[in-house]
């Protein structure tokens, strides 16, 4: 069996020149290791094959591949430790000449063009390069997830670890966290709803993509909220779905006027806290979104992201839970609740599709992290997910109140945007409409504080102008800094 090193040169012999002169194969032997030097491929410090284990893996005498191991440490490429073998140098020796990159005869070089779809969902990318740090809207505090229980959790399990959890998923996720899923939501979210309903997926966008690539076809429109949540744009822009953007105000999405209405085939809503200026959609308006769905054949795909978070007032109960049978897609995370890169969201599906989506998330995806949803499950039928959003909840709400006090000392309670409402993780600061909200964003992330420009929200003109700014991983203590330095930013553009 071949080393990997020696995989590596085969590989870019076989790409260099055939046919070699006397004297050539030594030199294309040379150019190889020195180039994979050069580009990292062969690392500082990794130890090489013997001598005679590279000539009989390459297919050479002896003689060669001692010749360019002696060449190569002589050049300074290489370092001979008696009884111990040839590695590569730490350091490069110095004007080492740098090896031509190997070019396949024939094939015209790589074009840069991406398709079509490639362009539209680049196009519509807004995912931030920091994720972490204040003012970062939209993350939790991850350092307050009870990391200790959950690994032990995890621990425990893995030690048992049956086939059934080593392999890929085919139902829809495991079969206990579907159970543990469905029974928190018919308690906290009033959703309706029976294990079979549910479909585990790696994050929201996987969840809504797969909603969107088993309903919907390519020139279907769809409703998005005006401004809206950002991720759905390129899930849209990628399967071909024409975006229709409807405007928000205190009563959420305003649906267009019945005899003015375009026909779309999905409506994608925030009901419980619209992403992101926060008002509640109004019972008035839920039953006509339902009722024009169930007469035109819509879906509507409710987002629950954050739901768990509100500071005042009651619970607000789910839209899926005013139609349980009707066209209603209900899309949660534990994103927001326990942490990001956990990677586990949820659809919750109409009875009759439910056999549907389980096959075609495991055709499309084919799912798996089955230990982590069993440790999931096990950490939610034991009460700790519960508790730990009871305990995330009043941290927030101390942070929420330090951010919503300082934007009122150092700015006055007219920047808060009106429709902000004592709900999520962020609050939305507004701006004149004068002011480049995109440029304060771009000069904040410069001084290292996160904001998002709320323009980026929105899909067309006129475009709000503002900030979002995330408090649930920001500590009292730690926001005044981050904070000043945003205060001085936006008093500098406003006398521009």
């Amino acid at each position: 069996m071949r080393s990997l090193v020696g995989d590596l040169l085969l590989a870019r012999l076989a790409q260099s020149s055939t046919a070699p002169a006397r004297g050539a194969l030594n030199r294309r032997l040379c150019e190889c290791i020195r180039g994979a030097i050069h580009d990292g491929s062969l690392e500082a410090g990794s130890r090489l094959p013997a001598s005679r284990e590279l000539a009989r893996e390459l297919g050479f005498s002896r003689n060669t591949a001692t010749f360019v191991y002696e060449q190569l440490v002589a050049e300074g490429y290489l370092r001979a430790v008696v009884g111990s073998g040839t590695y590569v140098r730490e350091r490069m020796p110095d004007a080492a000449p740098l090896a031509p990159a190997p070019r396949v005869s024939g094939v015209p070089p790589r074009r840069s063009a991406l398709s079509q779809r490639g362009f539209a969902a680049i196009d519509q990318a807004q995912a931030s390069t920091r994720q972490w740090g204040a003012f970062m809207p939209g993350l939790p505090d991850v350092t307050r997830f009870p990391q200790r229980q959950f690994a032990g959790i995890a621990s425990r399990l893995a030690r048992t670890m049956s086939p059934s959890l080593m392999t890929y998923s085919t139902g829809g996720g495991h079969a206990a966290l579907r159970e543990s899923i469905a029974q928190y939501l018919r308690q906290a979210r009033s959703v309706v709803c029976e294990p079979q309903q549910i479909i585990v997926t790696e994050g929201v966008q996987q969840a809504l993509d797969l909603v969107v690539r088993l309903l919907g076809d390519a020139g279907d429109a769809a409703w998005v909220e005006e401004p809206g949540y950002w991720g759905i744009r390129s899930v849209l822009a990628i399967n071909g779905i024409h975006m229709l953007p409807v405007r928000v105000d205190v009563e959420g999405m305003q649906l267009p006027r019945a005899e003015g209405r375009e026909n779309a085939r999905f409506a994608f809503v925030t009901p419980s806290h619209q992403y992101p200026l926060g008002p509640i959609m109004s019972m008035a308006r839920r039953f006509d979104l339902i009722d024009h769905a169930m007469r035109q054949g819509m879906w509507i795909v409710e987002d629950d992201y954050d739901s768990e978070f509100r500071f005042t007032g009651r619970p607000v109960p789910s839209l899926q839970g005013l139609a349980p049978d009707g066209p209603v897609i209900y899309v949660g995370t534990f994103s927001k609740t326990l942490y990001p890169g956990l990677r586990i969201a949820y659809a919750v599906v109409p009875s009759d599709l439910g056999e549907r989506f389980h096959v075609a998330h495991s055709e499309f995806y084919r799912g798996g992290h089955l230990l982590t949803q069993a440790a999931l499950a096990e950490f939610m039928s034991q009460g700790a997910y519960a508790a730990h959003i009871r305990r995330m909840r009043q941290i927030y709400a101390g942070r929420r109140s330090m951010l919503v006090s300082l934007v009122e000392r150092w700015l006055g309670r007219e920047w808060i945007h009106p429709l902000d409402t004592e709900a999520g993780l962020h609050v939305v600061l507004t701006l004149p409409d004068a002011v480049d909200d995109l440029a304060i964003e771009r000069e904040l992330l410069a001084g290292g504080v996160i904001a998002r420009a709320l323009s980026r929200y929105f899909v067309q003109a006129p475009r709000e102008r503002g900030l979002v700014l995330g408090f649930a991983s920001v500590p009292e203590g730690e926001m005044l800094q981050p904070f000043e330095r945003l205060v001085r930013v936006l008093r500098a553009r406003m006398r521009k």
